[in-house]
């Protein structure tokens, strides 16, 4: 198409992805005080055995802003399917049948390995590292007065998103490496070649991208030394399909010049 073609073809995609994330919004936010207790669920979990257990705000606007960025957050989650389809479908029509058929997998594999590292942060490191948070509070004594936890509302929600996004982006490391090998960019023998760099960055990594626990920090590590292993793999297994194929390829060429 020219290119007058394409920026209209362009406008309309980025106009049907707006439009399903406004969508998604109005309809998060109606539900929004129902998906921030379902974050809070873990904490109430960690405080049931202690009385008045509640949570604060200091603020004026402060819980009014933080249901918006929950259903900002819940909203981009639930319309990533319809962005990611309305992209797929402006690139797709420039792109070869055997490449289609290369890309459209991690497409789908990138929200489902991203709802696992955010189901894993929620059902086993939320409830680990709000114990670990809570052993630092302390009974009043004769020469000091009780730490007590109040957590705010507004910062429990950045501490859970930025968990969340953490593991859910580093989940998406098979699909950001093996891309790479279908492309050709890297080898399986480079991967596996680099493997120790690859381990101090995934602590590197975690180190940035989560709360400076040890707890946090090991718990977004191995998982990702994890998937860069299975990396690894992804990328031999498609090494072998690529030479199997121009094996393929070669054996006809040779076929249709000997007919």
């Amino acid at each position: 198409m020219p290119l007058l073609e394409h920026l209209i073809e362009l406008r309309r995609r980025l106009i049907y992805s707006f439009i399903a994330f406004i969508l998604a919004f109005l309809v998060c936010y109606h539900f929004s005080e129902d998906i921030f207790a379902f974050l809070v669920r873990p904490l109430a979990a960690a405080l049931k055995d202690r009385e008045n257990a509640h949570m604060i705000f200091t603020a004026l606007h402060e819980a009014f802003f933080t249901y918006l960025k929950v259903a900002f957050w819940a909203a981009l989650f639930i319309s990533f399917p319809v962005i990611a389809s309305q992209v797929w479908m402006f690139v797709a029509p420039g792109l070869y049948r055997h490449e289609r058929r290369a890309f459209l997998p991690f497409l789908m594999a990138t929200p489902v390995l991203f709802l696992t590292g955010a189901a894993l942060v929620y059902y086993v490191i939320f409830p680990l590292a709000w114990k670990f948070f809570l052993s630092f509070q302390s009974p009043s004594t004769e020469t000091g007065l009780a730490i007590e936890v109040a957590p705010k509302v507004d910062q429990y929600l950045s501490l859970s998103m930025q968990l969340i996004f953490a593991f859910g982006l580093g989940f998406e490391l098979p699909v950001l490496l093996m891309l790479l090998a279908r492309v050709g960019i890297i080898s399986a023998a480079t991967l596996a070649k680099q493997r120790r760099y690859a381990i101090v960055g995934a602590f590197c990594a975690a180190a940035v991208l989560t709360p400076p626990d040890v707890l946090s920090q090991f718990s977004l590590a191995i998982p990702l030394i994890i998937l860069y292993e299975i990396s690894v793999i992804g990328a031999r297994m498609i090494e072998k399909s690529r030479a199997a194929r121009e094996a393929a390829e070669a054996a006809q060429e040779a076929n249709d010049a000997v007919i």
